[in-house]
């Protein structure tokens, strides 16, 4: 018996586990509900609705092809070791890079298949390099991986009839925000060809801003990051199109979101090379810099959206309530939690993953990072959550819709704190701003000043940039055509 164990890659199509299970005996298609992953702290209910939709759409492709999705509860090796005292088999998985716990569970799986003698054969997953010597070589694999040919689902699976669950299983998990995107191949499917053909034709100039974004960005990130669209299907598809269309705007966009999803597997080698990026400073140098523990008083206005500036009450207020808002704005978060609030990045980043639908453990730490200054080199990225608002929401109709205490005063109280006086705060119930905006980025500049001006964090920087950063990218080549028929 082959099993094929169903982590974050939801789908048939473009499988290499399945494909090369399937050509060797009867498949058991497995996925094994986790209850220590899912009560970590980054985990919420949002997220498994999503993956429990990409579940049941799993499940009805595979029951197609002859063989149904078993999903049973419980930890991975003591799942795996029941199974064996069943019979004999192959254990099939693509490689994960996932958070702290998903790494501890890999690791144990791998140690139990070696003492029990279980072959375990673990392919590689779009771009991500295990093991990867130098990031000199990133590129080079990257672009060979892509160019390979995508990979039809088998033809049909053999069952090998064993009695275990089908069902998704309901959880209930401590952490459960409102709805978030629906999760399935289906869904993602309907979300790209809208892309493609209606919503993204201002893709580059929308992004940016929460007003527009909603529309005009893809939504695949969620399809992406828990696998039911591998991001080979995605770039081929966005790679044919780059070559054969004629418009120039829509040839923009479709290289804008290329660029996003090859940046998406750049970001995810970070954590790949480096697990640890995840729970301490990529620079050690930054130690104590901030303290751990954070201030609660603060760390509670910011996750409630009450800090007193609207445009970053809006976005995590919306963030809140739908699990998604654009990049940009994730970015004023993170920066107005690490520089204005001077809290480390680590609870922050947890409330965040908690509340992302999408949310991708290598994007996610390293971009809290990043955004928090512990990486020690490039700009000290400080948002001023006004200029955000004037920038971005100009009219304050983003502002007004998710802080409906502001709404009826004209836009320009929206978008400028200082202009809502203690009064005008009190009769309208908005709060007034949690800190004064010039003394914090002020405190932060010289705090952070003062750690990166030493020689050994500078030294500790510029070896970490060599060890993580971005090469000088490989010069386009025509791209493989997609295969007729495969996106289904």
């Amino acid at each position: 018996m082959e099993v094929v164990w169903f982590k974050r890659d939801l789908r048939v199509h473009d499988h290499a586990p399945l494909v090369e299970a399937a050509a060797r005996g009867p498949v058991l298609p497995l996925y094994v509900v986790e209850p220590s992953l899912w009560a970590a702290p980054d985990a919420s209910a949002r997220q498994w609705r999503f993956v429990a939709d990409s579940l049941r759409d799993l499940g009805e492709r595979l029951a197609r092809l002859g063989s149904p999705l078993r999903i049973v509860v419980g930890e991975a090796v003591d799942v795996f070791e029941g199974l064996r005292r069943q019979g004999a088999f192959s254990l099939w998985a693509h490689e994960e890079t996932g958070n702290g716990p998903s790494y501890a569970r890999d690791r144990a799986v791998r140690a139990w298949a070696r003492a029990r003698g279980v072959p375990f054969r673990e392919l590689p997953s779009g771009g991500v390099v295990r093991r990867l010597g130098s990031r000199d070589d990133w590129d080079r694999i990257f672009d060979a991986r892509l160019a390979l040919p995508l990979l039809a689902p088998p033809t049909a699976l053999r069952d090998p009839l064993l009695e275990l669950p089908t069902a998704v299983p309901e959880l209930e998990l401590p952490f459960d925000p409102a709805e978030g995107q629906p999760g399935g191949r289906k869904v993602a499917l309907a979300l790209f060809a809208s892309f493609l053909d209606e919503r993204g034709r201002d893709y580059p100039r929308a992004l940016s801003s929460p007003v527009t974004a909603f529309d005009a960005c893809s939504r695949l990130s969620p399809h992406l990051a828990f696998g039911t669209l591998s991001g080979r299907e995605a770039l081929r598809v966005l790679h044919g199109r780059i070559e054969t269309t004629e418009d120039s705007a829509w040839r923009g966009s479709y290289r804008a979101l290329a660029t996003r999803i090859r940046w998406r597997d750049h970001f995810l080698q970070k954590l790949e090379s480096e697990p640890a990026i995840e729970s301490e400073n990529m620079v050690r140098g930054f130690d104590g810099m901030r303290d751990p523990a954070p201030d609660a008083e603060r760390l509670a206005a910011w996750c409630e959206g009450r800090t007193g500036f609207p445009m970053v009450d809006a976005c995590m207020r919306c963030l809140a309530a739908t699990g998604w808002i654009n990049f940009r704005m994730r970015a004023m978060l993170q920066s107005f939690s690490s520089y204005s609030l001077w809290l480390h990045w680590r609870e922050p980043g947890l409330h965040l993953a908690r509340l992302f639908v999408d949310y991708e453990p290598g994007i996610h730490w390293a971009q809290a990072q990043m955004q928090s200054g512990t990486i020690g080199v490039g700009a000290v990225r400080v948002y001023d959550p006004t200029k955000q608002g004037a920038d971005h929401d100009p009219k304050g109709a983003f502002v007004a819709r998710w802080v409906p205490e502001l709404a009826g005063l004209p836009p320009v109280y929206r978008l400028e704190p200082r202009l809502l006086t203690p009064e005008l705060r009190r009769r309208v119930g908005y709060p007034p701003p949690i800190v004064e905006l010039s003394d914090a980025h002020a405190f932060a500049r010289a705090r952070l000043s003062e750690f990166r001006d030493r020689p050994d964090l500078q030294e500790e920087a510029l070896a970490v940039r060599a060890r993580h950063g971005s090469r000088r990218p490989i010069p386009p080549r025509p791209r493989p055509r997609p295969q007729a028929g495969l996106f289904r």
